[in-house]
């Protein structure tokens, strides 16, 4: 995702992406503990995902 995308959503929009991929990193650690996980870097990315739209809500919250 691209932070010019991230800024154009709402905070109610962000608020759900966030959820929608913290269960997803859950799900991927748990896969990567059983050996099941197909695509290690996914949760990289996953990651950088998520810190982005936690900074933009930070953001928004300070406005």
């Amino acid at each position: 995702m691209k932070i010019a995308d991230i800024r154009e959503l709402s905070s109610d929009e962000l608020r759900g992406r966030e959820k929608d991929l913290g269960d997803q990193l859950f799900r991927m650690r748990i896969q990567k503990s059983m050996g099941q996980l197909e695509a290690p870097a996914k949760i990289r990315t996953v990651r950088k995902d998520l810190a982005k739209i936690k900074t933009i809500l930070n953001e928004k919250g300070r406005q």
